[in-house]
This record gives structure tokens, C-alpha cells and sequence, in this order.
């Protein structure tokens, strides 16, 4: 879930055809599932306009969730937005369809970096939507400064509240990187030592929880595991709130638009993918939503705030310590065992 401020659970039908210019060629649906608000309204307002589309949005708060829910069968929607290596996993089921957006004009506006998933590497299924980090997003009333996840949990030991993300791969992830591995590892030790470290530290933890945003922001929490769209409320609070990239390193997480197989339809699920594909859309997204675009002509319509927040576009050096998942395979059965062990723990 990489949230930023709180929609409803569905946009309906957005009913603005009337105040449109005469529609190019569209008309009809389209239904998307995403990660919870994580799209900014605008974008599918003028989608919406443009091409006379009732355009409807229903949400999901990680990417095993929407999994779930569409190999139990659930139907009628167009595109989902799932992580990189949750792509690769869908494309294995074949739930994914291809699209030939990589034959698009705009298609060049991708920088080539971020054509990350092994089944689709030159991009003729997804389009690489959005990017950022998991990191800490702290009360600067509650504790002054932090910069690394010993400061995270010295907090924690002088009594300030703390919490992590009830996910398994970022959580497990921290604890991979703050011992130096990979977080995509299949060497049981690393993945032992990985479980003892946050086993250790459970006791000090309020929870395990997404919903931090209200309690970091009050005060209840001091700080907590979380994702870089926490600069929205860091932007309009700055005073109070701050999100920091930990000095061991974090994961990065990128999320793409990808088509399904039984997408009722597709002419405008295609249609929404190339009007993403549009600089100045694909900014106000990024604009909104306070993390990065791979789309390196949007990176011109930004801010320079945003273009050069150290926390949004990190420099080189830091970006250098970021680690994405990758599909597992069958090695997920061995962190399933050990964030069992962790969330288990007495």
C-alpha cells in the first residue's frame, strides 16, 4: 500500500463528457484496480473527458492481495498496477495481456532502467507507471532527527512508539539489508539471521500495521515503516514531519500499468496506457503523489522541489543502496516460514 491521501474505495461512472470538447475515438468503460490512492483523480478525470470513458477505481493494499482476488475469480477489470516482480508472477499465470505499448511514438520518454521485469524486458506487455522507497517516516516532536534504522529502534529503547509495515518482503527486507544481504536471497542463513534480527526487535515494536499516516502525524507514533508517498503530508508539515531514506540502505519498489487477459475493455485500457504516456500526465501524477516517474520528459514538468527532493529523486549514492524485489519462485515458501516464525513470536 504506498498511500498518500485517502480516496473513496471505488470512482464511479465520472459523468464529464458534457464537459468536453467534442471525444476522440473512445467511449465506453474502463475499470482499473490499483494500490490504494495511488493515482491522482485528475489523471482520470481528463482520461475521462478526453475520450467520453466512464472510468471506475477499486483499490488493493499489497500486491499478494490483488493476486488473491483475481485467481479467486474476480472479473471486469482493465489494468492493475502491480510491483515488478508481482508482474513477472502474473505473467507466469498468464493474467497479463500484451499490449504493443512499447510501439507507441512516446514509448522513448521510458527511461530503459526501468524495463525491470524479466518477462517483459522490452516492454510490450506493462508500462512502467511509478517508482519510489520504503522508508521511515517519523514526528519531529517526538524524536529530533533520525537517519538509520539504529536510530529507528534506539527510539523505540528510550521509549518513543515505533512500528513496521505488515508486509512481508519490506519487512524481512529491512532486516536482509541492515545485515548486509540481499533482499532477494534464497541462502537460508541470511534469511535466519533476517528473522532473529526482527524477533529481537518485535518486542519493541507497537505493530505491525500500514495505517501509520493518523498516529505518526499526531504524535502516537514516532515513527514508523513506510513509503515515500509519506512526503505529501511531510510537504504540507514540514515543520513536524519528516521522511528520511535509512543510511543502510532501503528497498525501492516500482510499480507498472499492466493490461489482464480477460480485460473487458481493451481499446481504452490501450488508450489509458498512451495517455499516460503523455509528459505532462504522467507529471501530474508524479506531482501528486510525491514519488518518482520513469517517464524522463515528465521529469521536466516538475518542480524543482520534487525534482530535487533527496528523498523523492534520490543522488546516485543513494539510489546505489536500493534493492527491488524479484519474483521468488519457489524460494517464497522460505521467507513464508520465516515471517511466520517472526509474526508468531511470543
Amino acid at each position: 500500500m504506498r498511500d498518500s491521501f485517502h480516496l473513496p474505495r471505488l470512482i464511479g461512472a465520472f459523468g464529464l463528457a458534457a464537459l468536453a470538447a467534442p471525444p476522440a475515438l473512445g467511449a465506453g468503460e474502463l475499470h482499473l484496480y490499483n494500490w490504494g490512492d495511488y493515482i491522482n483523480p485528475e489523471v482520470l478525470e481528463r482520461f475521462s473527458e478526453e475520450y467520453d470513458v466512464e472510468v471506475s477505481l477499486d483499490t488493493y493494499g499489497s500486491n499478494e492481495e490483488m493476486l488473491a482476488k483475481l485467481q479467486a475469480g474476480a472479473t471486469g477489470y482493465d489494468l492493475v498496477f502491480p510491483s515488478v516482480h508481482m508482474q513477472d508472477i502474473m505473467y507466469q499465470l498468464e493474467l497479463i495481456a500484451p499490449t504493443g505499448i512499447d510501439q507507441d511514438s512516446r514509448f522513448d520518454n521510458i527511461d530503459p532502467a526501468f524495463l525491470r521485469a524479466k518477462t517483459d524486458p522490452d516492454g510490450e506487455y506493462c508500462l512502467p507507471y511509478a517508482w519510489g522507497t520504503a522508508g521511515i517516516f517519523y514526528n519531529k516532536n517526538r524524536i529530533e532527527e533520525i537517519a538509520s534504522w539504529q536510530d529507528f529502534f534506539d527510539a523505540a529503547r528510550s521509549g518513543e512508539k515505533v512500528a513496521m509495515l505488515d508486509d512481508m518482503r519490506e519487512t524481512l527486507g529491512v532486516a536482509l539489508i541492515v545485515n548486509g544481504d540481499s533482499v532477494n536471497t534464497s541462502d537460508d542463513q541470511a534469511l535466519a539471521r533476517a528473522g532473529e534480527y526482527l524477533i529481537d526487535r518485535k518486542p519493541l515494536l507497537s505493530a505491525f500495521t500500514y495505517d501509520v499516516v493518523p498516529m505518526v502525524q499526531s504524535g502516537d507514533l514516532a515513527a514508523a515503516h513506510y513509503f515515500v508517498g509519506a512526503m505529501m503530508y511531510v510537504q504540507d508539515d514540514p515543520e513536524n514531519l519528516a521522511y528520511v531514506i535509512p543510511e543502510e540502505g532501503a528497498t525501492m519498489y516500482q510499480e507498472n500499468i499492466c493490461m489482464l487477459s480477460d480485460a473487458p475493455n481493451q481499446e481504452n485500457a490501450k488508450r489509458f496506457m498512451s495517455f499516460f504516456l503523455r509528459p505532462e500526465i504522467a507529471a501530474l501524477n508524479a506531482r501528486q503523489q510525491m514519488n518518482g516517474t520513469p517517464n524522463i520528459e515528465a521529469r521536466k514538468h516538475l518542480p524543482d522541489a520534487l525534482r530535487e527532493s533527496p528523498q523523492i529523486n534520490p543522488p546516485s549514492e543513494v539510489m546505489d543502496r536500493l534493492q527491488v524485489f524479484e519474483d521468488l519462485g519457489p524460494r517464497l515458501r522460505l521467507y513464508d516460514r520465516v515471517w511466520t516464525r517472526v509474526r508468531t513470536a511470543q
